[in-house]
């Protein structure tokens, strides 16, 4: 709804007003777009681990923040100077929107983007109170306000709640795989922890063509959601050595990439030894900022190979995106797999909850 200014919009979006606080619904005053930014009708939105860090205060303390980031909708309106989307165009929210100038960006790997940016105005709660938008996008709610070279369009046929996956951890797990990690076709392929994230690594490294793929978690109804997304074999480490198991199935010598999908200190150690001898450890569990990690320097030289970390998958949204809609449209990749139940804005709360306990892949806000 247009208030008589006929400058911003009143809709309904989910806020987390304090630290561990339990979420609101509430009014959010959305603007018009200014120039190089894009009002957008949100049609789907995930809800990520990385919303509920906001909650509980681990990434700041900005606080109110408008939660939700995992989103697709429809360009509604655009400011000036914005050719890339057009209103009407159906689009992936992404929150690593290229700024084509900085030092990464000149040397033509954009994908490290220095100077990523969000939209320059703020959307407001009806006091005046400006929101901090999770990860410059605050897609819980029914419209928001980002940059426009955060949205990236792609085909319509594409169901919006499977879209939106693509806007983070779905993005986070694939990249990992596909760009971080480089996997390709015979590769040995070990992935710790099977959330949504590390199920999104198998589901890469099938789509890539590795031989083996092994699923390691402590939940065995997670390690077969693994097996649905393309894992091999499965390791239960609260049963079993993870190192050992891997270098069992590998020959004895350890996988070729593995992907440590948890971000924790010891599941990173387990990822750094249970490579092959120049192997590749790619890393996209978030860590939180206590954490500390030790490893012998003369492993870390001994074993060669390459330590690496994972932001956003390394993902390039104008090429990725596109390419990867299609290959759900082609049947080739089941990303619908990963909407384990769709629900509205009221039950964020309960789908937070959910997602601690470990009962779901994603739960999808529909509008």
């Amino acid at each position: 709804m247009q208030d008589d200014s006929g400058m911003t919009y009143s809709v309904r979006g989910v806020i987390a007003r304090a630290k561990g606080e339990p979420v609101e619904v509430t009014t959010v005053l959305v603007p018009d777009p200014g120039p190089g930014e894009a009002r957008v009708r949100v049609q789907a939105c995930g809800v990520c681990h990385t919303d509920l860090h906001y909650r509980a205060g681990g990434i700041g303390d900005d606080f109110p923040y408008l939660l939700g980031h995992e989103a697709a909708g429809v360009v509604e309106a655009v400011g000036d100077g914005v050719t890339g989307v057009a209103p009407g165009d159906f689009v992936i929210l992404n929150w690593r929107a290229v700024c084509g100038q900085c030092r990464a960006c000149q040397r033509g790997r954009p994908w490290y983007c220095f100077a990523t940016h969000n939209a320059a105005q703020k959307m407001t709660l009806e006091d005046g109170t400006p929101l901090s938008a999770a990860l410059g996008i605050g897609a819980f709610a029914e419209q928001t306000l980002v940059a426009a070279g955060q949205c990236t369009k792609v085909d319509p046929a594409v169901p919006p709640e499977v879209a939106g996956l693509l806007g983070c951890g779905v993005m986070a797990g694939l990249g990992a795989a596909l760009n971080t990690g480089a996997v390709t076709r015979g590769d040995s392929v070990a992935v710790i922890g099977c959330g949504g994230v590390g199920d999104a690594a198998v589901l890469g490294a099938s789509l890539a063509g590795a031989h083996t793929i092994i699923a390691v978690d402590v939940d065995p109804r997670k390690l077969e959601w693994a097996r649905e997304f393309g894992a091999t074999h499965v390791i239960n480490s609260r049963e079993a050595d993870p190192v050992a198991g891997i270098q069992a199935l590998t020959g004895g010598n350890g996988a070729d990439v593995v992907i440590e999908a948890v971000g924790l200190p010891e599941t990173y150690r387990q990822a750094f030894y249970a490579r092959d001898l120049a192997g590749t450890l790619v890393q996209v569990g978030v860590p939180t900022p206590d954490m500390q990690i030790e490893l012998p320097l003369l492993d870390a030289f001994g074993r060669g190979g390459a330590l690496k970390s994972s932001w956003y998958g390394d993902c390039l949204p104008e090429r990725d995106f596109p390419m990867l809609t299609g290959l759900y449209l082609q049947g080739r990749l089941p990303l619908e797999k990963f909407v384990s139940e769709t629900i509205t804005l009221d039950d964020i709360e309960d789908a937070f909850t959910k997602m601690e306990r470990g009962d779901v892949l994603r739960s999808v806000v529909k509008f």
